[in-house]
């Protein structure tokens, strides 16, 4: 059988060097393609090398986090499929990646034969998940009103600096177009952004869009 092409999205080295060693046993099973630091980086890759079947994905990233660089794989590359590799099994993120499209959902500490069978699995149109991370799940579905709505969590307030980066970032620009365009640095345009993410309560930039123009904000 055709090896599992397989790519990791993880900021941090040690970490990442830990996961290929656990699935460098299983060389018959999947063979590593890439390595990226964040979700930024990963999408770079992607666009030499699209040739994936799987990527194993962290949340907490620098840049772009996983969960923004979920969506947006899937936006650009359907057909590649995506584990959720991390140490959170909070609900609020188990709910935020499963909309951003991931199709599984396992725990870093899992045994190596684990994550293979959960990429094998996934490679056949399977739904991995680490037991605490279903039972989890099936809760969500069971109480969808657990995950609370953004808008119900405080009153929306965005300086007028902060409305004009969700519209420039509403149209696509990235953070150094976005600098250019209001004569700012770009660590100025994340600063803005990060305070955005805080006041709306999100986690990427189609979270903010969305919820902003939902209020009528951009």
């Amino acid at each position: 059988m055709t090896k599992i092409k397989i790519a990791l999205a993880e900021d941090n080295q040690r970490l990442a060097e830990a996961i290929r060693d656990k699935l460098a046993i299983f060389d018959d099973v999947v063979t590593f393609k890439f390595h990226a630091l964040n979700g930024v980086a990963l999408l770079k890759q992607l666009e030499n090398d699209p040739d994936i079947d799987v990527i194993l994905m962290d949340i907490e990233m620098p840049d772009m986090d996983g969960i923004e660089a979920t969506a947006e794989v899937k936006k650009n590359y359907p057909e590649i499929r995506i584990v959720m590799l991390t140490v959170f099994d909070d609900e609020d993120k188990i709910f935020r990646a499963i909309q951003a499209g991931a199709n599984g959902y396992l725990l870093k500490d899992e045994p190596a034969g684990v994550i293979v069978d959960g990429i094998k699995s996934i490679r056949d149109g399977g739904a991995p998940m680490s037991p605490s991370i279903a039972a989890k799940t099936l809760n969500l579905l069971r109480n969808p009103s657990s995950v609370q709505e953004p808008e119900a969590r405080q009153e929306i307030t965005l300086t007028r600096r902060e409305v004009e980066v969700l519209e420039h970032i509403s149209q696509g620009l990235d953070y150094q177009k976005i600098a250019n365009t209001l004569f700012v640095s770009p660590s100025t345009v994340r600063k803005h952004i990060e305070n955005i993410y805080r006041k709306l309560h999100v986690h990427n930039k189609i979270e903010a869009v969305l919820l902003a123009q939902k209020h009528k904000l951009i």
